[in-house]
């Protein structure tokens, strides 16, 4: 498909190369509304005030950079404290029937609003903002048919966590996932957005829900009132069409689903939270609860908070405060100043909780853990969405399950997975036994929103005259250089970087966290590459075989070496490489270091488009075993490029050494 969004949206820690790709294209001015949206390079350390100020100061480089190319481009800024881009999306831009790309992968967060809202690699954003169609395989339409309705402390995320249940992290790939039914009507609108943002774990292009009466609820609410008269007019062509087909059927009945909480290590591995305490001490995971985290683009709504406080508020009544740590997000300012005015962050900050700032903070790896020591085994939860080891606080030991924010509230109070809140009991400060109640709280505030401090920067209409500066010397900010051009010939004796065994995402390939602050700089970053892949030769993350010298090294460093060598090299990857984050760096780093191809069993869908814009070739086996026939001391031959047709398999040659 050659499709025309009507809107990009960047977060800032993708923004930065986006920006500079922009740049590098000469253009006056972006050709679409475009927002940049600063929230992942803000650390949780000590809580929201003290955490955004540090965080100001140290990416001050950055955010001078985003704001001025903004400027001069014509694309907003929201600055550092506004919120996370999704929910801010949400409140501003989204709306029923807009085609939205994000370069993030939670950007499907819009399809709550009946939106077709789709996450990208910056340089897709590049060309929409630069007036070039964007391209898109058509995908197929998976279909979740809800009956019945949500009831006690069955929540909006246990439908996600289910269907990634039944879908695995692959089950979605190149597929939009269409929610209807009548079960539908039981789910407000951010619920709906809840479902829709954590589709990206099943690898869905994106998600998206029926117009309703929710829908109009929440546009109102948010002064959009008249955007939701439009959408009355034209409601027909905001619902599925009758009698349409879908590629698969998914039937949930609502009121029989559980709460559910998925983990560890991966978002698919559902279980009932009746059933989890026990499968853990089955399989030998700590079920002591070292911190409960809720917030996130995923779960950070007006009704998140109150549900949350809701079950707060029955364990202070019975002099009760939480037995883990407890963290709070607030989604948004506006999130943040309304739970303020109405209580709820007072209620959850007695209970023992820190509230965080307006940002992803510990949900992407922007956490300053101090409460154990890497390789500390441990068990955390999380109202979060993806939960791939080390991607919450870089300790690959730490055990992380996500479930609903009334859920991890619940479990941060009994501080174990072997609590079942919905047949439980606790004991209060008097000795007394009691239960938690299921939670209710209002879907939006009786009052109007408090938008609280204005964070929004509009680009002036003539931004011609505004300065962007890039410091040569800059250890965070590079001006790109042009690839090299392909020379038309076939790929020969590329050199195997590394065998990737199993799961590898994009936090494998560019790990986020500390690596966050060098988004902007091609360079630098690329010392991250592949860090966290595991080589088949030994079962070790960062440690890969140099060819040339037969001694084992981290991998960026063999790539670079490489690299100065004139040696081309490929990567080996397993099933669905390059699921989880949009991050183009993931396809740069490669591309920079002298990488051709990367050749896999499958791949998820940013990373492989990704990779295409970035000049190196996507492979995949035409037979999956044949991954089994190629070791890491083997080279490659890729053959039949020049004269390559739609349809024509590629031939690789494997040379071994002997």
């Amino acid at each position: 498909l050659r499709l025309r969004p009507d809107r990009v949206a960047m977060q800032d820690a993708t923004a930065q190369m986006a920006m500079l790709q922009f740049i590098s294209s000469g253009l006056p001015k972006v050709a679409v509304p475009s927002t940049i949206h600063c929230d992942h390079l803000i650390e949780a350390q000590l809580g929201g005030d003290k955490d955004l100020r540090r965080a100001k100061d140290i990416n001050q480089e950055v955010y001078n950079f985003l704001a001025t190319a903004g400027a001069k481009y014509g694309v907003g800024f929201w600055r550092p404290g506004s919120g996370i881009i999704h929910q801010i999306i949400l409140e501003n831009y989204a709306y029923p029937g807009v085609l939205l790309i994000g370069t993030d992968s939670h950007t499907p967060n819009g399809g709550g609003l009946g939106g077709i809202c789709i996450g990208v690699g910056g340089a897709d954003a590049v060309d929409v903002m630069a007036g070039i169609p964007w391209e898109l395989k058509c995908p197929k339409v998976i279909g979740v048919k809800l009956t019945g309705s949500l009831s006690g402390w069955t929540s909006p995320k246990d439908v996600i966590l289910k269907v990634a249940g039944i879908l695995t992290v692959k089950g979605g790939t190149g597929a939009i996932v269409e929610y209807h039914g009548p079960g539908v009507d039981s789910i407000s609108c951010t619920g709906m957005a809840t479902i829709c943002n954590m589709g990206a774990e099943i690898g869905a292009t994106t998600s998206v829900f029926p117009y309703n009466h929710r829908m109009k609820k929440y546009l109102s609410k948010t002064g959009r009132a008249d955007i939701a008269n439009i959408a009355d007019e034209f409601k027909d062509h905001l619902v599925p069409d009758p009698g349409c087909h879908y590629d698969q059927l998914i039937e949930i009945n609502l009121n029989e689903l559980k709460p559910h909480i998925n983990g560890p290590f991966t978002p698919d591995l559902a279980h009932p939270v009746a059933e989890v305490g026990t499968v853990a001490e089955k399989e030998g995971w700590p079920v002591d609860i070292r911190v409960g985290l809720i917030g996130s683009c995923t779960n950070s709504s007006y009704e998140d908070m109150g549900r949350s406080a809701a079950v707060a508020k029955q364990a202070l009544a019975h002099g009760l405060k939480c037995k883990s740590q407890f963290t709070i997000t607030p989604g948004s300012e506006q999130i943040r100043a309304t739970i303020e005015r109405d209580g709820y962050a007072q209620v959850l900050r007695d209970v023992g909780g820190i509230v965080l700032a307006n940002a992803c903070g510990p949900c992407i790896g922007q956490w300053d853990r101090k409460d154990i020591k890497k390789g500390e085994k441990n068990t955390i939860v999380t109202s979060y969405n993806r939960n791939f080891t080390g991607r919450n606080d870089a300790n690959p030991e730490t055990h992380a399950f996500v479930t609903s924010p009334e859920i991890v509230t619940a479990l941060a109070i009994a501080g174990t997975l072997k609590f079942n809140p919905e047949t439980d009991f606790l004991t209060g400060k008097d000795g007394k036994k009691f239960k938690l109640e299921a939670p209710d709280a209002d879907e939006l505030p009786g009052a109007e929103f408090d938008p609280g401090q204005d964070t929004y920067q509009h680009p002036p209409k003539d931004g011609s005259g505004q300065r962007v500066d890039v410091s040569p010397t800059s250890q965070r900010l590079q001006l790109l250089e042009p690839f090299d051009k392909w020379d038309g010939r076939d790929l020969e004796d590329l050199q195997i970087l590394i065998k990737v065994k199993g799961k590898c995402t994009t936090d494998h390939i560019s790990a986020a966290g500390p690596w966050l602050k060098f988004r902007g700089h091609l360079d630098n970053i690329s010392n991250n590459l592949l860090i966290g892949a595991i080589n088949i030769e030994n079962g070790k993350a960062n440690s890969v075989r140099n060819a040339v010298t037969q001694e084992f090294g981290p991998v960026p460093d063999t790539a670079r070496y490489y690299k100065k060598n004139g040696i081309q090299w490929v990567v080996i990857g397993d099933e669905n490489y390059g699921e989880g984050s949009s991050r183009e760096h993931a396809a740069l780093e490669p591309r920079h270091l002298g990488g051709r191809a990367i050749i896999t069993k499958s791949f998820a869908r940013i990373h492989e488009t990704n990779l295409k814009k970035q000049g190196l070739l996507p492979l995949t086996f035409a037979d999956p075993a044949d991954y089994n026939k190629i070791h890491p001391v083997d080279k490659l031959s890729i053959q039949g490029l020049k004269d390559f047709a739609p349809g024509k398999p590629l031939k690789c040659v494997i040379k071994h050494p002997n």
